[in-house]
């Protein structure tokens, strides 16, 4: 019997946190990781909006208006969702589908780029909200979900070795830092490793003279630039579709297996019908859709303590509203920064994610349709006008269809499998 709207989206099982337990549950630990999360978005992502808006000739008043929503917007959306469920739920923007965006750009009006933006959010929101996309995803095999986000994850450990020979002055100090206080657990508990890699890469940056000029050019406090929608035929087709595969499939499918890995309960259903409805009117201030992201939640839940983890998700949260009233600015110390520091940076905070994305990825049934999806999503390819990861599954799934040993069970009986993992999955201690 299907669903009605009001019982398809997940609610809350847990209780919502006072300021006093959040004061509890923010340590050193969740600061530096909600921190080296924020970082991360604020630096790599952003160059993808900048790419995009220098392919649409987008004046500098609509760029800075966009990545104002990107991180103002998002940022409310991760601060209300994570409150309310007590669980990490870190909202950014689909980074295929700006560069989606950056390629209609080329040929279309920023007008008709946003009306396809609002028809989306439209079909997102109803995807999640009708309990249709929670049924989809229930049925795709997790190791091949996390394969996936394996592949997705696979460029930042490749980038650390590239920033280390290529750029040793900076890369190779952050990862010894790294190094030297994760070996002393107790050390680390007060020091995050990775968030000091990132204070003594800047610190090295800084005395090298390395950091870029031009950090104010722009402003510093940001402003909203609202763009009148344009419909046009052309656009929804380009756009629309793509657009909604990759939001609710690849970005929320790898969002989604993030959060399970680390021992949380997203609600899937709840996660597309968010990012729809919050992407109708940040798409007025021209930003992308939204999604749940994988690498910035990855970041936030590599502390060791699940029942803290919505501490950090708050802190990125806290962090991206300030970045987006003061967006001009940051964005510009970020891109003054060397690249080798952003590549660094990433890559040994995303370590402990990709480790764990390969061990859920290839070690349980299904491991030739994880190996063929994992190959896809590196591949980088792109048909019809959809990215790698969205392909990697489909062709992960036939694969496993065609040439894997089937577990024990129906397909029904997999998928309450499936819930079942969920529903077991580690719980936060919220009597502590």
């Amino acid at each position: 019997m299907a669903l009605s709207p009001l019982l398809a989206i997940e609610r809350p099982h847990l209780p919502r946190p006072s300021l006093r337990e959040i004061g509890r549950d923010l340590g050193p630990q969740e600061i530096g990781n909600g921190l080296v999360a924020l970082i991360f978005s604020a630096s790599g992502p952003i160059a993808v909006i900048l790419a995009a808006a220098a392919a649409g000739n987008l004046d500098p008043g609509q760029t800075s208006s966009w990545i104002f929503g990107a991180f103002l917007g998002n940022g409310l959306l991760t601060l209300l969702l994570t409150w309310l469920y007590r669980s990490p739920q870190a909202y950014f923007w689909t980074i295929p589908g700006t560069v989606l965006a950056g390629d209609a750009l080329t040929h279309l009006s920023f007008g008709e780029v946003i009306g396809a933006y609002l028809a989306t959010g439209v079909l997102v929101f109803l995807l999640g909200w009708t309990g249709l996309i929670g049924r989809i995803m229930a049925i795709l095999p997790p190791t091949i979900v996390m394969a996936m986000v394996a592949g997705i994850f696979l460029r930042f450990g490749l980038d650390l070795i590239t920033a280390a020979t290529g750029d040793p002055l900076i890369a190779l100090p952050m990862i010894i830092v790294f190094v030297a206080l994760g070996i002393v657990p107790r050390v680390a508990a007060v020091a995050p490793p990775v968030a000091v890699a990132a204070v003594v890469g800047t610190a090295v940056a800084l005395a090298a003279g390395r950091l870029g000029s031009g950090i104010l050019d722009d402003g510093l406090v940001a402003a909203p630039v609202f763009t009148a929608p344009e419909f046009s035929t052309g656009a929804m087709i380009e756009l629309v579709i793509p657009l909604a595969i990759t939001v609710v499939i690849v970005q929320n499918g790898q969002g989604v297996a993030v959060l399970r890995a680390a021992g949380h309960r997203p609600g899937v259903n709840l996660a597309a019908a968010a990012s729809g409805l919050v992407s109708i009117p940040m798409a007025l201030i021209g930003n992308v859709t939204t999604c749940l992201t994988g690498p910035t939640n990855a970041l936030i839940t590599s502390g060791p303590r699940s029942e803290r983890h919505y501490a950090a998700a708050m802190v990125t949260a806290l962090g991206a509203v300030a970045v987006g009233l003061f967006s001009p600015a940051f964005v510009g110390f970020m891109l003054a920064m060397p690249a080798s520091f952003v590549a660094a940076l990433a890559g040994i905070a995303m370590l402990t994610p990709l480790k764990n994305a390969f061990l859920a990825g290839f070690s349980g049934p299904f491991s030739t349709g994880a190996l063929v999806c994992f190959l896809v999503t590196v591949s980088e390819i792109t048909l019809l006008g959809i990215t790698a990861p969205f392909w990697g599954i489909l062709f992960g799934c036939v694969t496993a269809w065609l040439m894997d040993p089937k577990p024990a069970g129906t397909k029904r009986s997999q998928t309450v499998s499936a819930e079942t993992r969920a529903e077991d999955a580690p719980r936060a201690d919220v009597r502590r």
